[in-house]
């Protein structure tokens, strides 16, 4: 009679354990410390990257609306403009939310925080995936196998090590609550029970990424897996998160088109296009695997060779796979492949949008389905006690290598140089990688590289207009006439490959400036604003040159235009005032160059201009106290008080 009692009582015994909560159960907590630590270990090289000139600059490190939040009263004032703009062209709000936060905290002078950032939202992602493994009933070493096959996968890195895609890691942690919240509904047989909860992270979702339009559907997969019958009632009570998806997906699109993003990926047709959709689809299941030639960049071929028509071969087959999986009820087979189509289809370039055909950053959400099928599997082969171990091994072994293949990759993307280096590795024959690196090289002075590559981008010959600007941009360094004439020339051949170019005609009208050409450089800045009425530099070069007219009126409309498109400028400020005194406009001067002080109050010029307002409205003390200052401060000026009369 005890023999039962013991059973019984040890049977109680572990029901209780294996019902504690997530927190309750110390098994849980260690394995989460190990595999957050293991990832962290990883990505310790990202923390000491710079930023790079691929985005990063558009992003935050150019972006006005992230500049100018130097403090929270000047975020706060950015957050509608903030929530109605695009930057090139995607609507990710949230995202660039958190770049003006992190300038108001941190500066952009040491990106090792901006960094630390990213890595922390991917160690909450990697949490999820653990907590979404086990919910979906995986045993706990099978769930750290699938949690840190998500976390240091060497396809993970791009969306890490890329201050840039932030979009990705924020938009994951807030994209796998909801599907963790969905799962735990489900599981009390309440799928509604967590509604508020997972609209609000689903919205958030959105806001960081336009890729967030797929959770409806990898409820449904979800659905599949946990035995719910996939029926109309199933679609109809998700009506609500189908809206949210087409909301978020159609003003996605509409923002890409608006800036021709959708356009710019290559001159194949529909036809061919499918075939492109076809090729990474199976190039991305190929990588999952073994992750060969991980590059930041997979530029678009010249034309389509037979792999990639042949490649609609291994699509039919898994989709006849999966077919064939549904009727035997293989469902764990079935929910991987679903779900990594579900939040990869979107993403194949069938509708081109960008410069590349594949990247490794549109797997981090969709990996994570064959990595729970991998994992799931891999629990089932470890219940065979005879080689249990053998394939322990080969899973830790294989994690060792993931590990140190990301650990390395982690480097690539220390600046823009090894960056695009390693682009110009596999793929020397384009143009964008030479250009970047060449730019690089530019902003660091080191001019005869920066005019290799320059040269060697534009004879690839394939008539891009940017690295003609940009090398012109190198020669607009040089204070030799017949250098700045070859800008001029490089300017005038962008212009003609694309005449309506906003840039280049800024570019051009700013060098026609520096030759003391006016009336070309008027012109050239006029038609500029005529393509694109939002570029500051615009404003910027043309009140420079109403300047040195003398037109100071003029000079003060263009200023006027260019703080409403970039308040952060202290020069621009200082500008409007010395303007102003020049047209005896006193009133407003003062306020001005107080602003241009207080944004910058160790420029010695801002102290001379006004030590200039307070002698010419007979403040003689505050001027000689101004004065002192600038001259303190590093401002050269040999004259006397009587010297600032205007």
């Amino acid at each position: 009679m005890t023999k039962p009692k013991k059973q019984d009582k040890a049977k109680k015994k572990k029901i209780a354990i294996s019902n504690l909560s997530f927190w309750s159960n110390f098994q849980n907590i260690y394995a989460l410390i190990a595999i957050l630590l293991l990832t962290a270990i990883v990505f310790l090289p990202s923390l000491n990257n710079n930023f790079v000139n691929w985005d990063d600059d558009k992003n935050f490190y150019e972006n006005a609306l992230v500049l100018s939040s130097i403090d929270f009263t000047s975020l706060l004032k950015n957050i509608p403009s903030i929530f109605s703009s695009t930057v090139i062209g995607n609507y990710n709000p949230l995202s660039h939310f958190t770049f003006a936060l992190e300038n108001v905290i941190f500066g952009l002078k040491n990106p090792f925080y901006w960094h630390l950032d990213n890595l922390i939202l991917h160690l909450i992602c990697v949490m999820l995936i653990f907590r979404i493994s086990l919910a979906l009933g995986l045993n706990i070493w099978s769930a750290i196998f699938c949690a840190l096959l998500f976390g240091i996968h060497p396809l993970r890195v791009e969306s890490v090590a890329w201050i840039t895609e932030r979009k990705d890691v924020l938009f994951g942690s807030f994209y796998l609550a909801a599907l963790y919240y969905y799962i735990k509904g489900v599981k009390d047989n309440q799928p509604n029970k967590y509604l508020l909860r997972i609209i609000i992270l689903f919205i958030l979702s959105g806001l960081s990424k336009i890729q967030a339009v797929s959770l409806p559907l990898s409820m449904l997969a979800v659905d599949y897996f946990m035995n719910r019958k996939i029926i109309w009632e199933r679609l109809i009570e998700k009506w609500f998160y189908f809206g949210i998806s087409l909301l978020i997906g159609l003003a996605g699109v509409y923002f890409l088109n608006q800036a021709g993003s959708l356009k710019s990926s290559g001159n194949f047709d529909l036809f061919d296009r499918i075939f492109i959709g076809s090729y990474s689809y199976i190039i991305y299941y190929i990588k999952l695997l073994v992750p060969f030639q991980t590059s930041p960049m997979y530029p678009y071929p010249p034309s389509l060779g037979i792999n990639f028509y042949l490649s609609i071969i291994p699509t039919l087959l898994i989709i006849g796979l999966t077919i064939y999986s549904f009727f035997r009820k293989w469902k764990a087979l079935v929910f991987g492949i679903v779900f990594f189509t579900f939040n990869i289809m979107f993403l194949l370039q069938i509708v081109g949008a960008g410069q590349g055909f594949i990247a490794d950053r549109f797997t981090y959400i969709a990996y994570f389905g064959l990595f729970f099928t991998i994992a799931y599997y891999f629990q089932s082969l470890l219940s065979n006690q005879k080689y249990a171990n053998y394939f322990s091994i080969g899973a830790i072994s294989y994690l060792a290598i993931f590990a140190y293949l990301s650990f390395n990759q982690n480097k690539v993307w220390k600046n823009s140089e090894t960056l695009w280096t390693h682009v110009i590795k596999y793929y020397p024959n384009t143009t964008i990688s030479w250009g970047n690196r060449a730019n690089y090289y530019r902003d660091q002075g080191r001019k005869k590289e920066a005019l290799s590559d320059y040269s060697t981008a534009i004879g690839l010959g394939d008539q891009k207009a940017a690295p003609y600007n940009s090398r012109a941009k190198l020669y607009f360094q040089s204070n030799y006439r017949d250098t700045l004439m070859m800008a001029v020339q490089d300017y005038s051949t962008a212009i003609s490959i694309e005449p309506t170019n906003s840039e280049y005609y800024t570019n051009r009208g700013a060098t026609f400036a520096r030759l003391q050409d006016n009336d070309n450089a008027i012109q050239d800045l006029i038609q500029a604003a005529e393509y694109n009425v939002n570029n500051p530099n615009i404003y910027l070069n043309r009140s420079i040159v109403y300047h040195q007219l003398g037109q100071y009126q003029n000079e003060i409309n263009d200023i006027n235009i260019y703080l409403k498109l970039n308040p952060n400028n202290a020069n621009m400020w200082a500008n409007r005032a010395n303007a102003n005194m020049l047209l005896r406009n006193w009133e407003p001067s003062l306020a001005d160059i107080n602003q241009a002080i207080k944004m910058n109050p160790n420029y010695g010029v801002y102290y001379f201009y006004r030590a200039q307002y307070y002698f010419n409205t007979n403040n003689l003390s505050l001027a000689q106290q101004d004065l002192d200052k600038a001259v303190q401060l590093g401002f050269q000026f040999n004259g006397s008080i009587e010297n600032l009369a205007i």
